[in-house]
């Protein structure tokens, strides 16, 4: 928790974009060449949510550069949650982006808390990569074909972002209660759409809710398996042909879970 110190120098419309100015070596209206870059297929959503916190957490309106401060620290921890394996602070962050500590406190309490805030632009940008394929009902004729698609987004949602959602989920492993809260909340809609692929008429209740459940867990446990880097450092890269067999297995699963529960339904 931020100290005694860590105070705001308000604008006169009571934003804190005068003390970020100074703080961040933006004095005079310059810019901080040597910032982070937000990667090009999370800009916007990080954009989007930087945009929708409208004050700091001393109650201090966002001005500009309060929001560029923001990304930038978002940025920052994306960038190094994913380049490297050693643990990652908020005094890391800080030193990322060229800002003090009292700057971080303005924003997240602890590290959890920005984790949190890194993860929600991430989790929002898996409704277009794999959340979408799920969402219109799949022809029994097509069951494989799409539980396909959606393993191959899936396995490549998480290679993308490994470094963030592997440490989530060690997090999570280590009783974080708030990232457990945030794994379970973003995981708890795509089971639901997994459901309504078996039960769409919700004739099974229970049941279907535990296939779906049992079937997605399993699914992440052998993708996140698959997408550690650092178990591919000590036990080498998985083949090709192995890694595209472990994507056909568990689209085979899935499509045979799906096909059982409709049989049990229409019967």
């Amino acid at each position: 928790m931020p100290g005694p110190s860590a105070r705001l120098r308000p604008d006169a419309d009571g934003s804190d974009e005068a003390f970020l100015g100074s703080d961040t070596g933006e004095e005079n209206g310059g810019e901080d060449t040597g910032a982070p870059a937000v990667p090009p297929h999370l800009a916007a959503a990080v954009t989007d949510a930087s945009a929708a916190v409208s004050h700091n957490l001393h109650g201090q309106k966002l001005g500009r550069k309060g929001r560029v401060t923001r990304e930038r620290i978002l940025a920052a921890t994306i960038e190094l949650v994913e380049k490297t394996d050693e643990p990652v602070t908020l005094g890391a962050v800080a030193r990322s982006v060229g800002i003090g500590m009292t700057s971080i406190y303005n924003y997240f309490t602890d590290f959890t808390e920005l984790l949190l805030a890194v993860l929600e632009p991430v989790m929002g940008s898996a409704q277009d990569e794999y959340f979408v394929l799920a969402r219109d009902q799949w022809p029994d004729a097509e069951l494989n074909a799409r539980a396909m698609d959606f393993v191959r987004a899936y396995h490549a949602f998480w290679a993308k972002h490994t470094g963030l959602l592997h440490l989530r989920n060690s997090l999570a492993d280590q009783f974080d209660v708030r990232i457990m809260h945030q794994r379970v909340n973003s995981t708890r809609p795509l089971i639901g759409l997994f459901v309504a692929q078996m039960d769409p008429r919700g004739a099974l209740g229970d049941t279907a809710v535990l296939m779906a459940t049992t079937l997605m867990t399993g699914i992440e446990r052998s993708i996140t398996l698959a997408t550690d880097r650092r178990l591919r450092r000590i036990l080498g890269t998985l083949p090709g042909r192995r890694e595209e067999s472990l994507l056909e297995v568990n689209a085979r699963l899935m499509e045979l879970a799906i096909r059982d529960m409709r049989e049990r339904a229409a019967g």
